[in-house]
């Protein structure tokens, strides 16, 4: 049996029905973020602007709001949660050391800290997966019919 084999066996069994509403929670978040996103494009295209991502990416600008609606729509109803949650890691990870990082904690208008809590989030789900409450399982268990 795989590690992938074992970790997934292991969630199934220890996997409380709170975690279903976590896992609604944080898909709502990204989902809402790539929304916002959208809704304000010059915003996150002077966030890149201002971090230390080159010019020559300003392609995430467009990018990132899409992957935040889909994936976020993915985790909400637990369709392919790991492979979600593993796209949105990334943009999570420039989100803290690229852009939030530089102002640091304290400061008024930071994301820091929820990008972190995000980010910690996204890791447990990679993990957990989508859950016994997810189109994962539901289409896991109507195979085996």
């Amino acid at each position: 049996m795989s590690m992938l084999q074992k970790i997934d066996e292991w969630s199934s069994t220890h996997h409380p029905k709170w975690l279903t509403v976590l896992r609604v929670v944080l898909g709502l978040f990204l989902f809402i973020k790539g929304l916002v996103f959208i809704k304000n494009g010059a915003l996150l295209e002077l966030i890149l602007t201002n971090s230390s991502i080159t010019q020559k990416a300003l392609w995430l600008s467009t990018a990132i709001p899409w992957i935040h609606l889909l994936g976020g729509s993915m985790i909400i109803t637990g369709l392919f949660t790991r492979l979600a949650v593993l796209v949105q890691i990334p943009i999570l990870i420039g989100a803290i050391f690229l852009v939030n990082i530089k102002e640091g904690f304290l400061s008024g208008g930071s994301d820091l800290s929820f990008s972190i809590i995000l980010l910690l989030l996204l890791l447990f789900f990679l993990v957990e997966g989508g859950g016994p409450l997810s189109l994962d399982n539901y289409f896991r268990n109507s195979s085996k019919r």
